[in-house]
């Protein structure tokens, strides 16, 4: 039985393949990010971009263990795309839409997401009430054979202890422990939609001079999440119903 179902997964491999190379020869290449669904399986996603800027995936059995996407330092907040298109003259580069892997943790006072290209986890903390507040960046500093949560550690009935790079984080930099309380729930790796908007401005010599811009993540739970360079805030858009 595990023969077939291995020989079956190659085939469909081997034909999706072929089908994505023909479809390379039309425009770029699409951009692979792998996923680990659970520690013994791993899919890659593919994300090609269309004309029209819409980001269609498709998920294909892979055993490899190979992350094409390349970490970015931890400076300022940066795209996750490594291009900028100019849409024209006397206009802003056009907004970056990719697929990413991303993992995803809410807390009793904000939330985490791990992003996967960049290897940062964004943090937010509540402000006023639960739709905005503070946004901070850190690098993730968690690596395999590290404790992946404190055993002395033990968490209010309910609620949770954050594990890996989430807990070392949180139990490391006591502002981000403090500010964010427990975690609601353990966290959850998707494949969701980011963009990146430009901000800026045209000089009079038609260059663009880069300013502060904004990304959105697409959450698990629904609904979306902003994050403006310009003050270091998030808020959140809940979709149309929610």
């Amino acid at each position: 039985m595990q023969n077939k179902l291995t020989i079956s997964l190659r085939l469909i491999v081997g034909l999706l393949v072929l089908l994505f190379a023909l479809v390379a020869c039309q425009g770029p290449p699409p951009t692979q990010y792998l996923l680990e669904v659970t520690r013994e399986v791993t899919v890659v996603v593919v994300a090609t971009a269309t004309p029209e800027g819409n980001i269609d995936t498709a998920t294909v059995p892979d055993e490899t263990s190979t992350v094409t996407s390349t970490p970015q330092p931890n400076a300022t907040p940066t795209p996750v795309a490594l291009t900028v298109e100019v849409a024209g003259e006397n206009a802003l580069p056009n907004p970056i839409f990719n697929a990413v892997t991303v993992a995803e943790q809410r807390f009793e006072n904000g939330r985490m997401f791990y992003l996967r290209p960049t290897d940062e986890i964004w943090v937010l903390e509540f402000g006023d009430d639960s739709s905005s507040g503070i946004w901070t960046i850190h690098e993730d500093n968690f690596e395999e054979g590290m404790p992946e949560f404190d055993p002395n550690i033990e968490a209010p009935t309910g609620l949770f202890q954050p594990e890996r790079g989430f807990g070392k984080l949180w139990r490391e930099n006591v502002e981000v422990g403090d500010g964010l309380g427990w975690a609601l729930e353990a966290e959850q790796g998707h494949v969701t939609t980011y963009s990146y908007v430009y901000g800026g401005e045209i000089n009079d010599n038609n260059v663009y001079v880069q300013g502060p811009g904004y990304h959105t993540i697409d959450s698990i739970h629904g609904g979306t999440f902003i994050f403006d360079e310009s003050n270091s805030t998030w808020r959140f858009e809940p979709d149309e119903g929610q």
